[in-house]
Order: structure tokens, then sequence, then C-alpha cells
């Protein structure tokens, strides 16, 4: 973007980054302070929170009549909305017009079943860039603008797995820099963390307090007093909300079978996952998966 520009951009039902490569510009997110973005700094909106990006700071009134970000992008719009002056210019102006160049991008999220992590996320995390800080994200930015700006063979696949890292390591550097939460307590915990990873790398192992004590090198008592205090739900509670998630998933996006489904997270027939589903979501599986195929 060049010289004055303002557009917004709507509530959405997932997750919003901006990394601002050249160049600096404004943030101004619904109900929120302004945040005011430079070169390397990185944005995210962690709930879909409907915002403006501008070249400065704007007023109530140009908020208002900002353009809405497709029809701005589509260029049927001019950049900003224009504002009678309030008085002939007395020179030209002495510097350039601004330039700015950011890369966007947005994840479609699964609301109804949220993460407690990303449930936690603040609306807005902002990222300065600051020097030896945060080297992971800063790599998969330099990464993924190169595969956007270059095209080489393979940007169609390279590109998705990238922006899907950008987020990984987004939520990274938040939870390094986070002095409150439960989630960065929880996953900076040795004990808390080797349980989770262990439910979560195989959540259909058959697993016990007393074998998921011993993958986390720790007395079941320990695994169960450090697990519950620091998520709020003991180990077995939180491996059957994952298993029923994970399904939820499979079911979305999958046409595998039940009994498929319900050996991947860990029921031993059909009827066990149907129950224990309904039970959690308050409707069948296969009411589950035709709602969610007709997109409601």
């Amino acid at each position: 973007m060049d010289g004055s520009w303002c557009t917004r951009l709507a509530p959405y039902d997932g997750a919003g980054f901006h990394v601002v490569l050249e160049g600096s510009c404004w943030l101004l997110p619904d109900g929120g302070p302004a945040v005011s973005l430079a070169a390397g700094d990185v944005v995210l909106l962690a709930h879909g929170t409907g915002h403006v990006l501008a070249d400065s700071p704007a007023d109530a009134a140009t908020l208002r009549r900002a353009v809405p970000f497709e029809a701005w992008s589509a260029g049927t719009w001019p950049r900003r909305p224009p504002s009678p002056p309030l008085s002939p210019p007395l020179s030209p102006p002495l510097s350039p017009p601004r330039r700015a160049e950011l890369l966007c991008g947005k994840y479609r999220l699964d609301r109804s079943r949220v993460h407690p992590l990303m449930a936690e996320l603040p609306p807005v995390v902002h990222l300065p860039n600051r020097v030896g800080s945060n080297p992971e994200l800063r790599s998969a930015i330099d990464l993924l603008g190169r595969e956007l700006g270059e095209q080489q063979p393979g940007s169609c696949i390279a590109v998705p797995g990238l922006v899907d890292l950008l987020l990984v390591y987004m939520i990274r550097s938040w939870m390094a820099g986070a002095a409150t939460g439960v989630w960065p307590a929880v996953l900076g915990d040795p004990v808390a963390a080797a349980a989770l990873r262990a439910l979560h790398t195989d959540p259909a192992a058959p697993w016990t307090i007393e074998r998921l004590a011993t993958a986390a090198g720790v007395s079941r008592a320990t695994l169960a007093r450090r697990f519950t205090a620091l998520v709020g739900r003991s180990p077995m509670a939180y491996l059957t909300w994952w298993r029923l998630t994970f399904a939820a998933t499979l079911l979305r996006d999958t046409t595998d079978p039940l009994a498929v489904v319900a050996r991947r997270v860990g029921y031993g027939t059909p009827y066990a996952l149907s129950h224990a589903f309904h039970r959690e979501f308050g409707t069948t599986p296969g009411r589950y998966r035709d709602r969610a195929a007709e997109g409601l």
C-alpha cells in the first residue's frame, strides 16, 4: 500500500495474522486500543476480532467509513474515504508517500471445540520485532515471504505448511512472554507437559493413570495432583475430552466409518464411542457428521 489508506476486516470464525514486511501501519481492533505496527512486527488476532488497518490513527468518523477489505483489495473503492480538508495546503508535501507491505492470512477454526490454550489467548497478540527475539518465528516469516514472492516449484505444498508453522511459532512466542495464564504454566511444567504430549501423540493407546505416570516419570499421585491443579481436570478426564474432540474432527473431515473412527480415538466399539459422543455433544456421531456436511 502507498499513501493514504484505510480498510476494515470483518469479524470471522477463526484466527488471523498480519506481518509488516515493510514500512508501518496501525491496527485498530473493535473494542480495543490502537496498535502501532512497525516493520518486522507480527500480530495475531486469535479470536477473529474485527479490525481496521490504516496508514495512521483514524478518528471515529473515518473508522465508520473504512472501506471493506473485499472491495478495497479488488480495487473497486478508493484506498481511503476522502475527508474535506480543513484548509488549503500551504505547500506540496516534503516527504514521499508512505509505503507499507503486509503479509496477511487467516485460519479457519472449529469454534465449537476450541482448545483451552486457544481460548486463553488475548484478542490481539502483538509480537514486536526485536533483535534476537523469536528466531523461529522470524525464520518462518522469511521463508513464507520468499515462497509467496518467488512461486518456486512445490510452493503449493510449502506455503500451507509454513502458514501452519507460523501459527505454532506465534503461540510459542506469546507463551514465552506471557506473565500470567494457565496454559503457559501447564506447558512449562515438565510433568504436565510430558503427560499431554503422550496423550496427544497416541490418544488411542490403552491409557491408565499408571501407564501415563510412567510416561511422565512420576508417581500416580504426583501426576494426578499436578496435572489436575494446572489443567483443571484429571488426566483421564482430559483424555476423554481429547478423544471425543479428535473423533469430532474425524467425523467432520473424513468419510471413515464409525468403527474406524472409534479405533483411531481409543474406543473398542462404535457403540462405546456413540454413547460417549452423545453424552459430550448431545447428538449422535451420524447426526453430527450430517450437520457438519451441511455447514451447520
